[in-house]
């Protein structure tokens, strides 16, 4: 598969991802963290800001991978 190609598909599943991991964190912020001090939500909002990534990782990685020679 070429590099454009798996940059469009890697592209729209991130897409999907955070379409679906935003209102997730939303709520959990919400409900949870509104209750907690200030100081344990601003760690918290970070982590939350930040999860997100690390399953996305190994898809970023498939995406840059360099095209194979033909």
């Amino acid at each position: 598969m070429r590099r454009r190609t798996r940059s469009l598909i890697g592209t729209v599943t991130m897409l999907a991802f955070v379409i679906v991991y935003a209102p997730l964190a939303m709520a959990l912020a919400d409900s949870r963290i509104s209750q907690t001090p200030a100081l344990v939500q601003a760690v918290l909002y970070a982590l939350l800001g930040i999860a997100w990534i690390f399953p996305l990782m190994p898809l970023i990685r498939w995406m840059q991978r360099p095209d194979p020679e033909t």
